[in-house]
Parts: C-alpha cells; sequence; structure tokens
C-alpha cells in the first residue's frame, strides 16, 4: 500500500495506570522478549492506495497450497485482513484534510484485499480490535458517544468495503486486544453491539472465554442476529496455558444457544489468535493443538446435547 511512511508513538491509554507493579513488569518482560512492536507504527503522509497486489496473491497461493495438502479434511477456509478501522487508529492521519476523508480512503484501498480473498475461494475475516480496543486507547479521555460514533463511521465504511462480496462470506471478529492485563478500562459489550451489528455481514466472532467478558453472551438473548447471520463464540481463551476441558467448551456453547435461540447459528471459535504480533504469544504450540482438540471435542458434546 501506499502512503505510509515515518513512525509515531501509539497512545498506550490509562488501563495500567492503577497497576504499577504490573506494569513495570510488563514493561522489563517487554524488553528482553524478541518481538514485533505495534506501538511505533507508520503514518498516512502521503494518498492511500491498494497499489501493488503481488504479496497478498502470494499469500492467498501459499495458503492454498497448504490447504492442498490436507484435501478433504475440512469444510472451509478462511483468510483474515485488517479493518480499515484498525489502520486508521493504528497508523496515524498526517496527510488527508480529517479522519472521515481518511477512513474512506482505507475502505476503497482495502477493498482489493477484502475482494482478493473472495475472489480465491476463502471467507473473509475482517479483524477489528478498533471496534473495542480503541476506547482504552485513542478514545480513553473522551465521552463515550464519541466513540460509539467512530464504531458506527468504520462499520459503514466496511459494509461499502465488501460491497462485491457475498454477505455469508464474510465474518467480523471484534475484540478488546489479544494480550494479558487487567482489561478493566474494556468498555462494555453492551454500549457498542448495536453498532457493530449494523455490519452487513454473516457471522460475528467475539471473545466469550476470556474471564472479562464471558457474562456478556447474556446481551444475545435481546440483541437479535438477523435470520441468516450466526455467531462464532470464542470459547478457548488464547492467553492463558490452561487447556479448557471439553465439557467447558460444551458449556459455553450451549449457553451462546439459549441466548441466541438456535443452534444451528453458533459456532465454536477461540477468542483470538495465538500470536497477535509476531514473537508476543505466551502460549506454546503443542498447548494450541491440546486447546484445538479440547475445542473439537467440546462442540462433538455440544452437538450431541443440542441436537
Amino acid at each position: 500500500m501506499t502512503g505510509f511512511s515515518g513512525k509515531w508513538k501509539r497512545p498506550h491509554g490509562g488501563e495500567l495506570n492503577a497497576y504499577p507493579e504490573y506494569a513495570e513488569r510488563r514493561r522489563q518482560q517487554i524488553a528482553v522478549d524478541t518481538a514485533v512492536s505495534n506501538f511505533t507504527p507508520p503514518m498516512a503522509t502521503g494518498a492511500v492506495t491498494y497499489a501493488d497486489t503481488d504479496a497478498n496473491e502470494v499469500e492467498l497461493s501459499t495458503f492454498a497450497a497448504a490447504l492442498n495438502t490436507v484435501d478433504g479434511r475440512f469444510t472451509d477456509a478462511f483468510m483474515t485482513a485488517p479493518s480499515l478501522g484498525i489502520v486508521a487508529a493504528a497508523m496515524k492521519n498526517a496527510h488527508y484534510p480529517d479522519d472521515d476523508a481518511y477512513l474512506d480512503a482505507l475502505a476503497e484501498a482495502l477493498r482489493v484485499e477484502y475482494e482478493a480473498a473472495h475472489r480465491h475461494g476463502y471467507l473473509l475475516q475482517i479483524d477489528a480490535p478498533d471496534l473495542a480496543l480503541e476506547r482504552h486507547l485513542s478514545y480513553a479521555d473522551r465521552p463515550i458517544g464519541d466513540f460509539v460514533a467512530f464504531v458506527e463511521r468504520v462499520i459503514a465504511r466496511i459494509n461499502d468495503a465488501i460491497r462485491n462480496v457475498p454477505r455469508d462470506r464474510v465474518r467480523l471478529h471484534v475484540c478488546w486486544g489479544n494480550y494479558e492485563s487487567p482489561h478493566d478500562r474494556d468498555i462494555a459489550l453492551k454500549d457498542i453491539l448495536p453498532a457493530i451489528l449494523q455490519a452487513d455481514v454473516g457471522a460475528f466472532l467475539l471473545p466469550f472465554a476470556n474471564p472479562r467478558h464471558q457474562h456478556e453472551i447474556k446481551l444475545f438473548r435481546e440483541a437479535s442476529l438477523r435470520p441468516d447471520q450466526a455467531l462464532i463464540v470464542g470459547v478457548i481463551d488464547t492467553l492463558t496455558n490452561f487447556v479448557e476441558h471439553p465439557k467447558v467448551v460444551a458449556d459455553r456453547l450451549e449457553r451462546a444457544a439459549e441466548m441466541v435461540g438456535d443452534p444451528a447459528r453458533i459456532q465454536a471459535g477461540t477468542d483470538f489468535g495465538f500470536d497477535t504480533s509476531v514473537g508476543m504469544g505466551r502460549v506454546t504450540a503443542d498447548i494450541v493443538w491440546s486447546k484445538l482438540w479440547s475445542m473439537k471435542g467440546g462442540a462433538e458434546i455440544a452437538n450431541a446435547r443440542l441436537f
């Protein structure tokens, strides 16, 4: 993509102000880990376009080659792409006259990547931590209403950017940040869910395994999905080396089915990915596989009970 250069320092918000001991430990850990930093990204210093698709095409083709080695052993495959909102929040606007113009440019540019995933036969998963995370980062000192307005503006542009992708081939992942911390500054799901549900997608993926947001599954008793939409329920926590018992996974899926009112519209998923920024993950590969086996086993238990 064109238009990005330089660096700036992303705000950390005030999440750890009440926990100086933990903040110092985390600072020391980051200092010694070899990891990709996501707090010193580039800025938008020129016109943003998707000028060269070669790298994206290589990624899509490489994934296809990997899938071909296990042909027939999976039902479908998804490819992730960033929400235009997280790009706007992380890569500061230093070029466009206002944030709306920047969001418009990002929507048109990322449409190239969204449509490419569909053209290659994948489900498109738009990863949108911005729709929750940015409340305690970029909008930490501003009214909730300002942040909800940001969510609404991003959702409107996502809907435009996926206009050529069938809605049943798009899923939207929203989260509060895939990192270990108190998370007690997270915005409540009830404040943003009405705006999020305006997304013209076939499924929503939300993290309901972590201890901060498990209870918010109850919101789906009242916040109805559209008849053709599904809820992918995070039932595995990607930030801890505890391996969830399959019956715990099954219980979480059953609870979600009760809230949504239709078990056929529930899918099991992990809360997030297991390594947001390369090198920052703390769950080892052998435990990752054990967690995924537990998710599979829990889904089978839930299927037997619900159907």
